[in-house]
């Protein structure tokens, strides 16, 4: 009853999908791509990538930005192993989507994920049949994984991680999310705590492999521009990294605070004193709010110089707008602190290893929880320091503008610290191995399988 009960939700929810998909399209027209894809419905997408012998069709999922980021992280040891695979790459948001197609090789193919009807994802586990599928990080659907059970495609979570929040979730949810973790062929986590609540839904974990975001490498070309910025900008800067929404409010009034303005707290204004005033930064987590974010500014009074508008460099302004897509690396090279967003307010904190394998040292927040393991790891090793608000952490980062010798100890550490953890690409591509069966079996099953029906009636649903 309640699997009926999900499939008709998923059902009905198409044109509200549509609609929204619209709107998001007039800020990020990314999302105006290719729509008809998210239905299963394939008229003009890339047929099947055709592996060379021996080799497989790897599909991997990366719903957004930071799963992308851990893809590529993957993909080089994936292509090391299988020199002839052909990549299979699905995403879920515009900006995932437009960070991946730099990943593509010729015969490689990109679409987006599948709406989680059951007519959708039979339809992409039909026409694709991949030899093996890989979703990122947290991206379990049911009937995802229930149409590749029944199409034969071995699918896995990789880089898996679960937070208590999420976990009481999906908990809530009943036997439906319990069934789809249960119908996962693999599970390798990102830590023992990850392991441990994703097998409370019944997940097979096999192995705590590490994160695979530890095996990035910041672009070189990116780091040397960020240092070149910082070159010009002429005194230090302070970046607020991939910051969410009622985070960039608060922050504009702790600077205007420091600045002088009438309501300052006595102790702000004394440290704001004895400090040095630094260039204010901001990089918000999406960008169909870099507008939003820069009028924000301008209602607490504050001049907006930003990215897209440079010509040779940072131009003289209250606060640096990086409104641009892949140029994190640019902007911690640039920052001498990066105070780490969605740790402020209850949203659980951005990733913070791109920012300490970038040597840009870290204050964050109260609110970790999405990523608490490598928070804590990265505060034991003396690349971050947590603080409990904005406030404190502005107080706290002039202070360490004034500590040359102590940023540089903390940007060596983060370096160091993002280098201990390596290695969970090369021991995820060796447990695709094994879960990768005899090409020539897996061929002979699609040559024989039937042509993809719509629905289990023949119908296709109306949208």
């Amino acid at each position: 009853m309640l699997r009926a009960l999900y499939d008709l939700a998923t059902w009905l929810a198409q044109p509200l999908l549509r609609r929204k998909l619209r709107r998001r399209g007039q800020a990020e027209p990314g999302y105006l791509q290719a729509v008809d894809e998210r239905f299963g419905r394939y008229g003009a997408a890339p047929e099947r990538p055709q592996p060379a012998d021996g080799a497989p069709l790897v599909w991997l999922h990366a719903v957004s930005l930071g799963e992308t980021r851990a893809a590529a992280a993957l993909l080089p040891a994936l292509r090391a192993q299988w020199p002839g695979m052909r990549l299979l790459l699905t995403h879920g948001t515009a900006t995932g989507r437009a960070e991946g197609a730099q990943l593509l090789q010729p015969g490689d193919a990109q679409l987006w994920q599948p709406w989680d009807t059951r007519a959708a994802t039979r339809r992409f586990a039909r026409r694709y049949r991949p030899d093996i599928g890989v979703l990122m990080e947290t991206e379990v659907w049911p009937n995802l994984v229930r149409a590749c059970a029944d199409e034969g495609v071995p699918l896995v979570l990789a880089n898996a991680r679960l937070s208590d929040q999420s976990l009481r979730g999906a908990q809530r949810a009943g036997r439906l999310l319990k069934a789809a973790y249960a119908g996962l062929g693999a599970v390798w986590a990102q830590t023992d705590q990850d392991a441990d609540r994703l097998r409370q839904l019944g997940a097979p974990v096999e192995g705590v492999l590490g994160n695979l975001k530890f095996d990035a490498q910041p672009s070189q070309a990116l780091l040397a521009q960020g240092q070149a910025w910082r070159a010009r900008a002429g005194r230090p800067v302070l970046l607020l990294a991939s910051s969410r929404e009622g985070e960039e409010a608060e922050f504009f009034k702790q600077i205007r605070a420091l600045a002088g303005a009438e309501s300052a707290p006595q102790a702000i204004e004394k440290e704001a004193n004895e400090a040095i005033r630094p260039q204010w930064l901001v990089v918000p987590r999406h960008p169909q709010r870099f507008d939003e974010v820069a009028a924000l500014a301008g209602q607490h009074g504050l001049t907006v110089g930003r990215r897209s508008q440079w010509a040779d460099g940072p131009e003289p302004a209250d606060v640096w707008l990086g409104d641009s897509l892949g140029e994190m690396p640019a902007y911690y090279a640039l920052a001498d602190v990066a105070l780490l967003g969605g740790s402020f307010a209850p949203l659980g904190g951005q990733n913070l290893i791109e920012a300490a394998a970038c040597g840009c040292p870290v204050l964050m927040g109260p609110h970790t929880f999405n990523f608490a393991q490598a928070a804590e790891q990265a505060r034991a090793a003396g690349a971050a320091e947590r603080v409990p608000d904005l406030a404190a952490a502005l107080r706290r980062a002039q202070v360490l503008l004034a500590d040359g010798a102590g940023r540089a100890r903390m940007a060596e550490a983060g370096r160091a610290f993002a280098r201990q953890h390596q290695g969970a690409a090369a021991r995820t591509a060796r447990a695709m191995a094994l879960r990768v069966g005899a090409k020539g079996q897996h061929d002979a099953t699609v040559a024989a399988s039937p042509s993809c029906g719509d629905a289990p009636d023949g119908r296709s649903p109306a949208p």
